[in-house]
Formats: C-alpha cells, structure tokens, sequence
C-alpha cells in the first residue's frame, strides 16, 4: 500500500496471493514496564508511517496518550477500562471504526495497527478476538505479541500476579526492558526465569527505551501451539466466554467499577441462564466444548474473575500548586512505608514555580526520573492544570494514601478525575 491506499489494496510487487490483511501488533507488558517508552522510540521511526496506535488507558483519568510525542489523528484511546474486560466494545470498535476511516480514505493509508494495553491487561481475550471476531479476521491479522518485562522488577511481579505470567507466556518476542539499570546477575536470573515460561520467545535486551522495529513487527501468524500447554487452554477459555457472552446479553449486565477505590476491573459476564443444568448444552450446540466448570445450579452463576479482587484504582486531584520537596517528602515516606502495595503511580503535576507539567511516574519502591511536558494538555481533565495521579494499588486503602500525602503537602487532596 502506499501512502494514499485503502485497505485491501496491494503493496506495489506484492504476490497476488499474499495475505493483504493488516497487520496488528500487541505490545503488552506489566505495570511499569516501559511500554510507552517502547512506544515512543517506535514512533520516531520511518517503519511507523502509515501506522496506527491504539492506547488503553486504565483508571478514571488518562495519562499515558500525553505522554506519546506524535498524536495525530491515527492515534486512538480506549479508555473504558481494562481492554481485556471490555474486548468486545472499545477493542472491535476502534479497529472497525480505523478500517472504515481508512476506505474513505480519512487516513493516509493504514499499513500496521499497534495496540497497547494495560499493565493488567490479560492478552488472551485480545488475541481470540483478533483471530476470532468475523469482520476483524477478514481485515486484520495478528502480526505478533510483544511484551515488556522491566527486569528490576520482573522476578516480583511474576511471583505476585498472574496476569505478569499470562503476558510472558503468551508473547512471540520477550523486551527486557531498562537492562541499563540491572547489574548482569539480576538480567540472567530474570532471563532464566522467562525461558522457563515461554522457552520459545526470542528475548531482546533494551536498554533506554530504544528498540529497532525489526525487534517487534513481523513475527509472523500467531500460533499458540510453539508455546507452553497453558496458552492453548487460555485461548479455549476465551472461546467458552465469548459463546456465553450473546447468551447472556439481556439478561446479565455487567457493572464497571472505576475510580475512587472500586474494583480495577470489571467481572466476567454471566453464565447464560439457559444453561442451568450444568451439561453445557449450548456451548456444545455451538461446536465448542463444554465448559467444566459449569455449575449445577438452578441460578445462573458468574465466570471466576479475570483478575485480583484486592487490586484497585483510584484518581487523587491537588487543587493548589504543589512544593516539589514537600510533595516528595510525602512520596517517599508513602512508597518507604507501602511500596510493596503501589503497583504504579503515574499523573502529571503542577509544581509551584514551574510553568510546564511534570510527570511523575512510579512501581512499588521506584521513582523514575521526573521529566516535563512540552506543555499543559488542553483537553479535560488536565486543561485545568491540576495535578492528578492514577494509583493502581494492592489492598491498600485509599485513605492512607491521602492521609500521608496530606500531611507534607499541606492540603488534602481530592478523590476525583
């Protein structure tokens, strides 16, 4: 396709058999891991032009889209929530909305889409419903999944959580991301500790953020079978989900939970209420295989969660300007006192006597290198030059955040987007 092409058409010298589908990239990765840093190495490549980016947003207020240098019309935010839990809504009406943009030739062609998602994001529900949902197979393929592993905190997190492990088992190509700041000994054991888990996914090390694309376009098809066994059986539980899913539609609804404490993730949908009995009749009916955990029950029960129910997301706003040491002051004792249950922390701040916002970014006991926007977004909600933070946490209480943030700066900060 060149630049002014619509979707389908073929590149120049392109076989007349080749597959002409588009091709997408999953870039996933813990919380922390550096995706949008990946990200916006990627961008300032030529390989990027003609691309598309999906970005999705976790918590009540957005941040990672302002800190993507090139935002254009070809970038797209999905910011209803966890894209796992909401695959079948943003996910598939972003890229049916691109395509279509792309045929009336809104876009300068459409040549590769690139999806990042949450830190919690589990891939599985993404990747069946790439290969899965009718009109999204027959225009795109999955061209690979990426993940970023932060090797400062890899061996933790994928003790700790399973959506850590999901990621890495699932992905074509593993980027160590931020070797620079790991001694030899810390990158082996992280690099040992991979293998086990995807044994055959290439691991790239990176250092800076600075990947080539060659490192993570072109992986090929997406083939389950070249991975551990649990893979395939991820991809069939998504299969059982997305049956039930027209099943229950109408009659099960699912809530959402955002900020201010709630849950970080929206539940599973209901089983279908035709289904009681336990035989999995409807799913069998559809040439899928019964689930096994079906329940016998006469009353329709939920699926198993998708993720931790102690993981929760909440927005603190700072009305007034800030004192950096103050504010760090508090920080630090915050992350001293409760780092093991802080996830990520990441929000712009309005610092006192500093014109430009500044981006604070944080995993458990770390704090990145503080760096300032260009300038103050001017779209909602940071258009009103507020500091905000997005906390991802643990079974930690939102109250003791406020609490000891409170105390150093001086004023309490608010619950709110």
């Amino acid at each position: 396709m060149n630049a002014t092409s619509t979707p389908h058409e073929p590149a120049a010298g392109a076989a007349p058999d080749a597959d002409r589908r588009i091709p997408v990239t999953l870039l996933t990765g813990f919380l922390g891991a550096g995706k949008t840093t990946l990200l916006n190495h990627l961008l300032r490549q030529p390989q990027m032009d003609g691309s598309a980016v999906l970005i999705n947003e976790f918590g009540a207020v957005g941040v990672d889209h302002h800190l993507v240098e090139k935002v254009d019309e070809s970038l797209v935010v999905l910011d209803s929530g966890c894209i796992c839990c909401s695959v079948q809504g943003d996910l598939v009406r972003a890229l049916k909305g691109l395509f279509m943009r792309a045929l009336r030739r809104e876009l300068k062609g459409l040549h590769r889409v690139l999806i990042e998602t949450t830190g919690l994001a589990d891939p599985a529900p993404v990747i069946h419903t790439l290969m899965a949902e009718p009109f999204l197979s027959e225009r795109y393929r999955l061209d690979g999944v990426v993940t970023a592993v932060d090797v400062t905190h890899a061996l933790d997190q994928l003790a700790n959580h399973n959506e850590a492990v999901r990621q890495v088992a699932m992905a074509d190509r593993l980027l160590l991301t931020k070797c620079d700041l790991a001694d030899a000994a810390q990158r082996e054991a992280v690099a040992a500790r991979l293998a086990l888990l995807n044994p055959g996914a290439r691991q790239v090390e990176v250092r800076g953020g600075a990947v080539a694309p060659d490192e993570v376009f072109g992986c090929g098809l997406y083939d389950p079978t070249g991975k551990v066994p649990d893979v395939a059986a991820w991809l069939g539980e998504e299969a059982v989900r997305a049956a039930r899913r027209p099943l229950a539609a109408g009659t099960w609804s699912r809530s959402s939970p955002r900020a201010g404490g709630a849950s970080a993730h929206e539940p599973a949908a209901a089983l279908p209420a035709g289904d009681r009995n336990g035989s999995g009749a409807a799913l069998a009916g559809a040439g899928l295989p019964a689930s096994p955990d079906l329940p016998a029950s006469a009353a329709p029960q939920r699926e198993r969660p998708r993720h931790d129910a102690g993981v929760t997301s909440f927005v603190l706003r700072f009305d007034e300007p800030l004192s950096w040491y103050e504010f760090s002051d508090g920080l630090a004792l915050l992350l001293q006192v409760y780092g093991a249950r802080i996830l990520r922390i990441k929000g712009l701040l309005n610092v006192a006597g500093d014109p430009l916002p500044r981006v604070l970014q944080c995993v458990q006991h770390s704090v990145y290198p503080p760096t300032s926007l260009p300038a103050w977004p001017d779209t909602p909600p940071y258009d009103d030059r507020r500091s905000r933070l997005v906390f991802i946490v643990r079974d930690l209480a939102q109250g003791e955040v406020v609490s000891i943030l409170g105390s150093f700066t001086g004023q309490v900060p608010h619950s709110a987007a």
